[in-house]
């Protein structure tokens, strides 16, 4: 027997709900496909849990414009619906004087951006706010946050339910293919199913490339190829208190934003992700890469005690490109019908940072691209 539904969303990580729950709130009949056993298992559930304040992207690129809409939108979201959150703001500190003019490059961008909030720091006024920190000047970020991500998601889910939405777990999609304008979808697991639906919204994150690959019906030029390199992120965890009230930045550089601190909401110290470039998902925290957070980290908290650092997690951010320059640039892709023709089909390629703090902002998107 073949399940007819209107919408598939495919992953119920913080994005796929976050879709879910827009879909399902403009009247559609939604279903969520999850391969794991429970929401959020990969890299909803391993990151900064940070909510960026939209500085550094590329002007009028997705990351750009969805996190700053998508920041707002959640701080509304966070606060109607009593989700743990903390708009603790963050510190961008250049570590020399030679750092100094990137700051006010930051500025700009962020003005272009819809960011206007930053304001420059001398050091007297850093040391003032973070007493531990040396720097030859700094910007403060005061939309920058925090926010507990599970119980977001559990939010999200929450209000996809309630509007009727269905998330099932542990159903893996096997094949996908085209016929008479709907999309036919082989879901294995514990108790296989055919679902027929008219729309269908890939949100796999990591599997997103490999979901798209399988739809028999979709040009596959529209279809990224899979970097030969995944970028793993590793993260330390401070032991005792934390030297910080806010998030510590180093400034940017080609490729990433430097071993940052971060607090959980907790109050504990966490420094990373690093960049570790790796041929197959590992999730193990190497103790020996302890030595480039010390040096890292003591150019902006000379004090860093030796032996301080325990190794903690590590993520795996779903990129399109590895260390070599490549096709794309570093922006999410989402393609709608308009992309590759194909009506009712949404991809979400790149879904990395600042993808939750986007998250609300991307499930409109879907929305309009499906109108």
């Amino acid at each position: 027997m073949t399940e007819h539904i209107q919408t598939v969303v495919v992953g119920a990580g913080v994005v796929g709900l976050a879709i879910a729950r827009a879909l399902a709130m403009s009247g559609r009949e939604v279903i969520v496909l999850e391969c794991e056993n429970a929401i959020g298992t990969g890299t909803s559930a391993r990151n900064s849990e940070v909510i960026h304040g939209g500085m550094y992207y590329v002007a009028g690129s997705h990351k750009a414009r969805l996190c700053v809409k998508g920041k707002h939108l959640l701080y509304d979201y966070c606060e109607s619906h009593g989700v743990n959150h903390s708009r603790i703001g963050k510190l961008i500190v250049a570590t020399s004087e030679e750092e100094v003019p990137t700051l006010e490059e930051i500025r700009q961008k962020a003005i272009v951006n819809g960011v206007p909030d930053l304001t420059y720091l001398s050091t007297e006024e850093i040391r003032e706010l973070e007493p531990n920190v040396r720097a030859a000047g700094a910007l403060l970020s005061p939309s920058t946050g925090l926010v507990d991500s599970h119980g977001l998601m559990l939010a999200l889910q929450g209000d996809a339910e309630e509007h009727g939405a269905v998330i099932a777990l542990s159903s893996p999609v096997e094949t996908v293919r085209i016929e008479n304008g709907q999309f036919i979808l082989q879901a294995g697991g514990e108790t296989p199913m055919e679902l027929a639906c008219s729309e269908l919204v890939n949100a796999a994150g990591h599997g997103a490339l490999k979901l798209s690959s399988m739809i028999d019906g979709l040009d596959k030029e529209h279809v990224p190829e899979q970097p030969k390199l995944m970028a793993k992120g590793n993260y330390f965890i401070l032991t005792g208190k934390s030297p910080f009230s806010r998030l510590i930045y180093p400034v940017p550089f080609v490729g990433g934003l430097g071993i940052h601190s971060t607090l959980d909401l907790g109050g504990q110290t966490k420094f990373g992700p690093d960049a570790e470039w790796i041929e197959s998902p590992d999730y193990e925290v190497d103790p020996n890469r302890a030595g480039s957070f010390y040096e890292s980290i003591r150019r902006f908290w000379p004090d860093l005690p030796d032996g301080s650092l325990s190794p903690g997690y590590a993520g795996i951010r779903p990129k399109l490109r590895g260390p070599e320059a490549g096709k794309y640039i570093d922006d999410f892709l989402i393609q709608g019908p308009n992309d590759h023709k194909v009506p009712g089909l949404v991809n979400l390629f790149g879904i990395e940072s600042p993808g939750l703090t986007s998250c609300l902002a991307i499930g409109e998107e879907v929305g309009m691209l499906l109108e």
